[in-house]
C-alpha cells in the first residue's frame, strides 16, 4: 500500500530491564546448548507490571516527545500478541478512559506479532480517508510473565520479552514519513501456530500453556509426511521476497536506499537467513545486535528498534528504514520508512 502524507510526529517506547541468557541458563530456565547455538543476550521482565500499564507509558512518552495533547487524536489502535487483563474486557478502553478521551474511535488489533504492521496500514488509510482525522494513536504491549507461557521457551530460535511501543501518526509533515506498508498471507501454513491442538475448546479455557516450539514441531512432522506443509514453507520464503519487492515499489526507493533493517527480535542465523538474505544486506546493517539483548516483544519489536536507532544517532535525514514482520496466518509484513529531519525530542 503506498502511503501519501502520512508522517510519524513522535514514537514511544517501554522496555523493561532484561535477565540476561547467562542468568537464565544458570537457573536453569533456558539450556546452555540454545545460548550457545542462538547468540541471544537476555529477555526484558516487566514483573507484574499489566501489559496495558506498559501501553500507557509508552504512549505518553510519545505525547511527551511530540509535546501533543493526547486528546488530540482521532483514532487509537491497541495492538496485542497475549492476554491483556480479564477476558471479556478490552485494553484499549484504558487508555481511552486515562489518556485520549471518548471522542476517538478505539479498537483492538488482534493480529500477533505483526499486529503494528496492520494498524500502520489500517491508520494510513482512515487518515487518508477522511477530511476530519488528523492525528492517529498507535500501541502495542504484551508482558509474558504468565503461567501459561515459558517465555525462555517459547518458540525455536526466540526468547519472548516483554515491552510497549507507540506511534503517533499525522497528516502533519513531521521528522518521519511512513512511505509504504502493506502485508501478504500464506493461509496453507496457518497450522504451524496451532499444531495438533483441537480448536475447542481454546486452550487458555483449560489451561493449556501455550507452545509454539511443540507446535511447529508437530507441523514439520506433518510437512515431511504430506508434502504439503513443505510447498508451504517454500511459499513463506517466496511471499517473504514478493511482499518485500512490493512494498519497495510502492515507496519509490531500492534496496540500495535501506540504511537500516528491523526484523523479529530473534536469533542470529533466523534474523540473517530469513532477513537479511533474503535482501541481500549485511547483518551490520539490521538491528539484531540490540534486539537480542531484550527478546521477541511481541508487536512492537520494530518501532522498539526504531526508537533505539534513533536514540543512538543510527538514522538520519534521507535514510530509509525497512521493517519486516511475520505473525501467524502465516503473514508476512513490510513498511519503509524515511528520516525527514531531526526529532523533536533531540532538537
Amino acid at each position: 500500500m503506498n502511503v501519501t502524507d502520512v508522517y510519524l510526529k513522535s514514537i514511544g517506547a517501554h522496555v523493561p530491564r532484561p535477565v540476561s541468557i547467562a542468568t537464565a541458563v544458570e537457573e536453569g530456565r533456558y539450556p546452555a546448548q540454545e545460548a550457545e547455538l542462538h547468540q541471544l543476550g537476555g529477555a526484558a521482565v516487566a514483573g507484574d507490571v499489566p501489559a496495558p500499564e506498559l501501553a500507557l507509558l509508552a504512549a505518553r512518552q510519545a505525547f511527551e516527545r511530540a509535546g501533543h495533547p493526547p486528546q488530540d487524536v482521532d483514532l487509537l489502535l491497541y495492538a496485542s500478541s497475549w492476554h491483556q487483563g480479564p477476558d471479556g474486557w478490552q485494553p484499549q478502553y484504558l487508555l481511552q478512559r486515562r489518556l485520549v478521551g471518548a471522542d476517538v474511535l478505539a479498537v483492538e488489533v488482534r493480529q500477533g506479532c505483526n499486529g503494528m504492521f496492520a494498524a500502520l496500514e489500517l491508520a494510513a488509510g482512515y487518515l487518508g480517508g477522511s477530511d476530519r482525522a488528523r492525528h492517529a494513536l498507535l500501541v502495542a504491549a504484551d508482558n509474558f510473565g504468565t503461567p501459561l507461557i515459558d517465555r525462555w521457551r517459547m518458540g525455536p530460535g526466540y526468547v519472548a520479552g516483554d515491552g510497549a511501543s507507540a506511534v503517533l501518526l499525522t497528516t502533519e509533515p513531521s521528522f518521519a514519513r511512513l512511505l509504504a506498508v502493506g502485508s501478504i498471507s500464506v493461509p496453507e501454513a496457518e497450522q504451524m501456530h496451532r499444531g495438533a491442538e483441537p480448536l475447542f475448546p481454546p486452550g487458555p479455557t483449560l489451561g493449556r500453556r501455550l507452545d509454539f516450539a511443540a507446535r511447529n514441531a508437530d507441523y514439520k512432522r506433518q510437512a515431511i509426511g504430506d508434502g504439503v506443509g513443505t510447498a508451504a514453507l517454500i511459499r513463506i520464503h517466496q511471499q517473504t521476497l514478493t511482499v518485500i519487492e512490493r512494498t519497495l515499489a510502492e515507496a519509490d526507493v531500492g534496496i540500495g536506499d535501506i540504511t537500516r533493517v528491523a526484523y523479529m527480535n530473534y536469533s542470529r542465523e533466523i534474523v540473517e537467513q530469513r532477513c537479511m538474505a533474503a535482501l541481500g544486506l549485511a547483518m551490520s546493517r539490521s538491528t539484531w545486535e540490540f534486539g537480542r539483548t531484550v527478546g521477541h516483544l511481541g508487536a512492537s519489536d520494530q518501532i522498539v528498534s526504531l526508537d533505539h536507532l534513533l536514540e543512538q544517532g543510527g538514522l538520519k535525514p534521507g535514510d530509509h528504514m525497512l521493517m519486516l514482520g511475520v505473525g501467524p496466518g502465516v503473514t508476512i509484513s513490510c513498511a519503509v520508512v524515511e528520516i525527514v529531519e531531526r526529532t523533536p525530542w533531540h532538537s
